[in-house]
């Protein structure tokens, strides 16, 4: 086909040949070239599922076109008078609706639905592109082909409004597809604006008695033709269309509105057809229409920004940003009388184990549920709001008499128990205007009690947890009670000269004192053997920190805790139980515990072993440094300060190296 292109234009260019030969080209070549073109995409809808109905359309339309051309060359060879309409014009305009709703099932496949004000931005630009097409050149058209019978003078408008519609519809989808509509786009809507604009420059010097048969616009139609025939062929991708914003959104209507504008102008002072200026108003309205829906989303684009600004994006729950809001609006009003206004922070507790336990999107779900229920338990005027974390408030206007339940409601809302874990919330509340005058100074008020609350509430949940057990063991063992005390006393201070924070170093002291917990689940005959135990023997050793994890994890506070107890027996190199961890893998505080429960062993007296000396206990300690113990947690013990026996808790202090020598 393009070698054939290239023959006609070289044809309509230089003009070489005979009457024979000018019938070649214009007769023969052009319509195998219109032929090639339909089989181009009709070979393509065999070949390529994709687009099927979109490419099967346009090849059924150049068919009928090539059919109409055909007869035209064929019953109107002889020249005379050419009846208008014909079966020539049925082919030719047969073309029109199926090129159409090619490019519309093609648009559908390629480039799917799009909201309103995208369609809009295509009828406009379309509509302002076929205002000044019919201002330039429907009018000539219009007065030459007015001239005849009903049918003759609708056959006649029938092409430039057809020409107009495809030229408007190519821009349109060029408009949908963001003005980016791809090479396979390009090729195709250049095709076609070349066909139509063809046929509107043909129409207008035919009106105007200037159109030369042979000449070089004859070489536009089979151009046309050749850049469909290629566009069958093109990938059809098309580029993500790039969301317009800010100025850019008001390009296309803005120019469009202006060139109708200018349409409308020039009719006042020149001749030109009033379709033209019934497109342009219509442009206009179209205008009018989107800058309408461009208002309508940015306040609905607006108010979405808003309401997310004042609203946990996780729980939907209002956030603090809104909190501080309300505080700020309600301090200008006072309350109804005899009521007040409660302010209530809640901070979760044992939510970090049950996420830890369960991981982050469990975590998630359970935040979701208990702010729901939060919310869902409050009174009517009363907000729940998530701070963020597992942080919570309530603010509600009540009477005094209703405070107390009101906390204890909200409280219950945000506790759950369930197999292996338990969440509680501490609070702190504040009542407005009576103990706080500002918002910043009832938040404070409020996170202080809230915080204060919570460490009443674990420590004597967690002392009275290690009471218990501890009474346990000294009932069990006397002596090892002690030893867990001088163990935990130790393992504090290394843990302190670690660097260790102060929650960090009250871990490691409470599982110092209930490393051994595990024990009291083995027989005595084992504990007190005086001689070398038996692989079953030691099977029941080696299980005690598992014991010991579960025994202790039984109460949600010393989780944490009872995780460090499970790993006290594990040993650098790998070697240890149960899980045989190596290096950093174990926990710090487990390292912590390994060294000086290994010391406080040496230099106690045992049922199967002789006390050592506390400098020979040190020598040992020494030699299992990066085997048994951790080379940075034995440097730390040989650093702190121990009695010179090494199990009194009333010691002096001072370097152990000092105080062995």
């Amino acid at each position: 086909m393009l070698v054939g292109f290239l023959v006609f234009l070289a044809h309509t260019t230089v003009g070489y040949g005979d009457e024979g030969v000018a019938e070649f080209f214009n007769t023969w070549l052009y319509n195998a070239l219109l032929l090639g073109a339909a089989a181009s995409c009709l070979l393509r809808v065999i070949l390529v599922r994709r687009e099927r109905a979109g490419w099967a359309l346009m090849g059924v339309g150049l068919v009928v076109y090539a059919a109409g051309e055909i007869y035209y060359a064929a019953a109107f060879a002889g020249g005379g008078e050419v009846p208008i309409p014909s079966l020539a014009d049925a082919g030719y305009l047969a073309f029109y609706p199926l090129a159409y709703a090619s490019l519309l099932l093609l648009m559908r496949e390629r480039l799917g639905s799009f909201p309103m004000v995208r369609w809009l931005d295509g009828l406009i630009a379309g509509g302002a592109a076929a205002a000044v097409a019919a201002a330039v050149v429907l009018g000539p058209i219009v007065d030459a082909g007015t001239n005849g019978d009903t049918a003759a003078v609708a056959t006649n408008l029938a092409y430039p409004i057809a020409d107009l519609v495809l030229l408007s519809l190519v821009i349109t989808v060029s408009a949908l597809s963001g003005w980016r509509p791809g090479r396979s786009w390009f090729v195709l809507g250049a095709g076609l604006v070349v066909l139509a604009g063809s046929d509107v420059v043909y129409l207008l010097e035919s009106a105007r008695g200037t159109y030369v048969e042979g000449g070089l616009l004859d070489a536009g139609w089979p151009f046309g033709l050749l850049l469909l025939a290629v566009a069958a062929w093109v990938d059809p991708s098309v580029p993500h269309a790039q969301e317009l914003r800010g100025f850019r959104v008001a390009i296309i209507p803005a120019a469009a509105a202006l060139i109708a504008i200018g349409v409308v102008f020039a009719g006042r002072y020149t001749e030109i057809p009033s379709s033209a200026e019934v497109i342009a108003l219509l442009t206009l309205l179209a205008v009018v229409l989107r800058m309408a829906l461009s208002l309508r989303e940015t306040q609905a684009s607006l108010e979405v920004s808003l309401r997310d600004s004042l609203t946990d994006a996780l729980t939907g729950l209002a956030n603090r940003r809104r909190l501080m809001e309300d505080l700020e609006a309600q301090a200008a009003t006072p309350p109804a009388s005899h009521n007040v206004r409660l302010l209530v922070m809640f901070d979760l507790d044992g939510f970090k184990a049950y996420n830890d336990a369960f991981g982050h999107p469990a975590g998630d779900a359970l935040l979701v549920r208990l702010g729901g229920r939060m919310a869902a338990c409050l009174p009517s005027q009363g907000v729940a709001y998530r701070l963020g974390g597992d942080e919570f408030c309530l603010l509600t206007e009540c009477t005094a008499a209703e405070v107390d339940a009101i906390v204890a409601g909200a409280v219950a809302a945000l506790s759950e128990r369930g197999d292996g874990f338990v969440v509680t919330a501490s609070q702190g509340s504040v009542l407005l205007p009576s103990e706080a005058d500002s918002r910043e100074g009832a938040m404070q008020l409020a996170d202080s009690r809230m915080y204060a609350n919570k460490s009443r509430e674990r420590a004597s949940a967690v002392s009275q947890t290690r009471d218990v057990l501890m009474t346990a063991l000294r009932e069990r063992q006397p002596e090892l009670h002690d030893h867990l005390l001088d163990v935990g006393e130790m393992a504090v201070r290394v843990a302190a000269e670690l660097g260790l924070e102060a929650e960090q170093r009250d871990e490691v002291r409470r599982a110092a004192e209930l490393h051994d917990t595990g024990k009291m689940a083995i027989p005595d005959a084992i504990l007190n053997k005086p001689g070398p135990l038996d692989e079953r023997e030691w099977e029941f050793m080696r299980a005690h920190t598992v014991v010991g994890e579960r025994i202790i994890s039984s109460a949600p506070a010393l989780v944490p805790v009872a995780r460090l107890v499970r790993s006290s027996h594990e040993r650098w190199d790998g070697s240890g139980y149960p899980d045989a961890l190596q290096g950093e893998e174990i926990p710090l505080g487990s390292r912590i515990i390994a060294v000086c429960d290994a010391f406080q062993a040496m230099v106690t007296e045992r049922p199967y072993s002789v006390a050592m000396r506390p400098a020979r206990a040190l020598e040992e300690i020494s030699q299992g440094s990066g085997s048994q113990f951790d080379p940075r947690v034995v440097e730390a013990f040989r650093r702190v300060g121990v009695s010179p026996e090494g199990v009194s808790r009333n010691a002096q202090s001072g370097p152990l190296t000092e105080i062995l020598s």
